[in-house]
């Protein structure tokens, strides 16, 4: 037996517990694993609170993101004792997630734990910092390089973006942060970002093409925030796009793009290619400074799980939540 959140849905409504589970309900997976931490992202808090449709089968342990040690494997690549980090590929959706002691996983979707981090540090990072990742690494592909001008980030104070001010600060470039939260200035400054600019300035519908003020945006939001930064972006930027926070719609038209030059690349994080994921762990190994991963994170016992993700839906969180198994 072992402890992990159920999430369920019948007769009774939707129901959230932390219970006692038997081994033999774990799903189908070629590696047994022992979860030492986990994450609540935004994706995880939506299955916790029943806020959005994210859970597609039922009943359904969440935890989008997941570390720990091997304690059986029939995979080839992965052996008993092995360290691990788990991010998306449905965990917590499809298939039962890493808010538990103990998961079944396939071996094709871990990545080894760099030897930098230890399974703690590397959840302080999680989906958050690994989306993060992805984002730079496509504005470090279309060429856009620190001279160039200001990089804006929404969403600054979030998990994504936290990381994304963070990385882009010590790529060298001069980073913008949007947020609602400004009384979180401090901390903004402290993770990298040169200057703070109020979200609102973002969120009321503006021209299709306005002032250009940016070359790379890294947005957490979508909806009108996304139009605005894509129409103040300026000839041959890039707009990194990877999050709803603001809504799913676009009301934005082609005017940026054809007229501008501008690129919007979305990124998903879920299914990425193993060796994307590699490489991305691979640089952020290399480019974290662990004394920000400090200032981000929030420790939380896999008891407060619930009560966690009712402050990020009611947008009282910053950074980072790390759950201890």
């Amino acid at each position: 037996m072992f402890k992990a959140w159920v999430l369920s849905k019948g007769d009774d409504g939707f129901q959230a517990q932390l219970r006692d589970v038997d081994e033999r309900e774990l799903p189908e997976g070629d590696v047994l694993v022992q979860v030492q931490h986990s994450t609540l992202n935004y994706k995880d808090a939506l299955a916790l609170t029943n806020k959005a449709p994210v859970v597609r089968k039922w009943p359904m342990v969440p935890g989008i993101d997941g570390a720990g040690t091997v304690l059986e494997s029939r995979h080839a690549a992965w052996k008993p004792g092995d360290s691990w980090i788990l991010n998306g590929w449905g965990v917590g959706e499809t298939h039962w997630g890493c808010l538990a002691e103990r998961a079944s996983l396939k071996g094709d979707w871990l990545v080894p734990l760099p030897v930098r981090f230890d399974t703690r540090q590397a959840m302080i990072i999680g989906t958050a910092g690994y989306t993060a990742m992805l984002c730079v690494q496509a504005i470090a592909r279309h060429d856009v390089k620190p001279a160039d001008g200001d990089v804006l980030v929404t969403g600054a104070t979030g998990g994504v973006g936290s990381m994304a001010v963070s990385l882009l600060s010590r790529r060298g470039y001069r980073v913008v942060a949007a947020t609602g939260k400004q009384d979180e200035a401090s901390y903004l400054h402290e993770l990298g970002a040169s200057e703070i600019i109020d979200r609102a300035t973002l969120s009321a519908p503006g021209k299709p093409l306005q002032k250009e003020r940016w070359a790379a945006v890294v947005d957490t939001a979508g909806s009108q925030i996304l139009a605005n930064a894509c129409a103040q972006t300026q000839w041959g930027g890039v707009v990194s796009a990877c999050g709803l926070a603001q809504g799913m719609d676009f009301p934005s038209s082609v005017a940026p793009f054809i007229l501008r030059n501008v690129t919007l690349v979305g990124v998903d994080s879920v299914m990425q290619p193993l060796a994307a994921r590699r490489a991305a762990w691979a640089a952020l190994a290399d480019e974290l400074d662990a004394n920000q991963l400090e200032r981000m994170a929030r420790d939380v016992p896999l008891d407060g799980v619930l009560e966690a993700a009712a402050s990020i839906m009611a947008g009282q969180s910053r950074g980072r939540m790390v759950v201890t198994i």
